[in-house]
């Protein structure tokens, strides 16, 4: 699920009718078909894209028990000719208040159409950046697990920070992550800084090695 900027999102309102102590249903599999159908779709009239948020972590090899929805980034400048796609095939596509942004359903499941990432449009080099990959037989572009765990970490604010979201992620994805590179994007803002200490201290990373001046 999508937070602000296209982050990570805590779950809604429409979590809490659980009784105490009740599981959540397992909605994966309802996810990923909806995941295809609008992939598919995307690829049919040739729009660049690339999957995003769980269902990226999942195809990327983490955790594989979907709850929410499945996020697709798109060029800004491709938003309503998306949008016309998928209405096209039958699909309700609507503005929220967020502008960043646009949803629709597809077989009963929320899909988040994303053109600003962490508070940045989505670009070419993103989407170029993309690796191809089957989710559940069908080939797509999924974001690297780089600008993944990147955009998680940037979309940390003081009022939206749940690390407990993104640490089993982190560990699932630690072995492809290029750390350097999350650092040089994010570390400097505090909120992702205090995640990538998390990081370090938890041994999920290996420590920052400083650079020293001299012979």
């Amino acid at each position: 699920m999508s937070g602000p900027g296209g982050g990570w999102e805590r779950p809604g309102p429409r979590d809490h009718h659980k009784e105490p102590g009740e599981l959540p249903p397992n909605r994966t599999q309802a996810i990923l078909e909806a995941t295809k159908q609008v992939a598919t779709l995307l690829k049919g009239a040739g729009h660049p894209f690339a999957l995003a948020g769980s269902v990226a972590v999942y195809a990327h090899g983490g955790p594989d028990n979907l709850q929410h929805d499945a996020d697709f980034c798109v060029l800004p400048e491709d938003a309503d000719a998306v949008a016309a796609t998928l209405r096209d095939a039958g699909l309700e596509v609507y503005t929220p208040p967020e502008d960043w942004l646009l949803k629709a359903r597809c077989l009963g499941q929320d899909i988040d159409l994303i053109f600003r990432l962490a508070r940045q449009p989505v670009t070419r080099e993103l989407l170029d950046r993309a690796d191809r990959l089957s989710v559940e037989s069908v080939h797509m572009p999924v974001l690297s697990v780089t600008d993944l765990v990147a955009s998680l970490l940037t979309a940390f604010t003081e009022h939206h920070c749940d690390f407990g979201a993104v640490l089993p992620i982190a560990r699932a994805l630690r072995e492809k992550v290029d750390w350097s590179r999350v650092r040089r994007e994010c570390g400097a803002d505090p909120m992702p800084g205090a995640f990538l200490y998390l990081l370090e201290r938890l041994q999920v990373v290996e420590p920052e090695e400083e650079s020293h001046d001299g012979p």
